[in-house]
């Protein structure tokens, strides 16, 4: 795992962006794979000032994103298809058909999942997945205990996780109970994985991460550690509970 130390949310978030920004220049019609939440819209941003003065074409590029809630319908505010227009799609020139989302208002959500996981397959899979981490460990919607080969699944949100998001939908019971996720499985896939992360409220999580060995599913993140291509870029207060010498990651 290749770990970038930053200053702040504001540099990490730039320095995740020029990587995407470079992929894309590489690799015109790459495949991301496209995360949600707080942690990258700065990332989001950064993309779009980019693409607003003059820089990267998104034409040819792909995106399927981590997941999406079940029940919600792609309009509602808080679903993740709303979040992902407002935040990036409706600001840059990826083609409406090129970008995909699971759906959560599936009439067979196994049905679904199996599906998403096909397409992603038939895009030849994601070159660079873009990944956060949960306070409890979790990537994507992938809880505590999600088996290290899971493909895209139904999951229930466990209440911290719904208590984490509760800040997009008023209060906790608002929060649906269910989502669709990439499993760990298909997140192992991808090329190459970026993991942004910022806040003293993940340094546990990322201590966890970089200093325990072990590889279980009580923590998913550390199915990271079995991926060859890894890069962790991490600001001061999420690093600030790991020793400040002799690191070795």
């Amino acid at each position: 795992m290749n770990v970038i130390s930053v200053k702040d949310e504001k540099e990490m978030s730039q320095i995740a962006a020029e990587k995407i920004i470079r992929l894309v220049h590489e690799k015109p019609d790459a495949v991301l794979g496209l995360a949600t939440g707080g942690t990258p819209e700065g990332t989001y941003h950064a993309l779009v000032a980019d693409y607003q003065a003059g820089g990267t074409s998104y034409r040819k590029v792909r995106t399927v994103n981590l997941d999406e809630y079940v029940g919600l319908d792609p309009e509602h505010p808080n679903s993740y298809h709303t979040y992902m227009q407002e935040q990036l799609f409706n600001h840059i020139d990826i083609p409406e058909d090129q970008h995909f989302l699971p759906d959560g208002t599936a009439a067979s959500l196994e049905y679904e999942c199996r599906r998403y996981d096909k397409m992603i397959d038939s895009l030849g899979g994601i070159d660079l997945q873009l990944l956060g981490i949960g306070e409890n460990g979790h990537i994507g919607f992938n809880e505590p205990g999600t088996p290290f080969d899971s493909g895209t699944h139904v999951v229930t949100l466990t209440p911290s996780t719904r208590h984490a998001n509760a800040r997009f939908f008023g209060k906790p019971e608002d929060v649906p109970e269910r989502a669709l996720t990439m499993g760990i499985g298909t997140i192992l896939k991808s090329k190459s994985i970026l993991l942004i992360v910022s806040g003293e409220k993940k340094a546990d999580a990322l201590y966890f991460l970089l200093n325990d060995p072990e590889q279980t599913v009580r923590f998913p993140a550390s199915a990271l550690l079995t991926h060859p291509d890894v890069t962790l870029i991490a600001d001061r207060a999420a690093m600030s509970g790991l020793p400040l010498k002799g690191r070795n990651y």
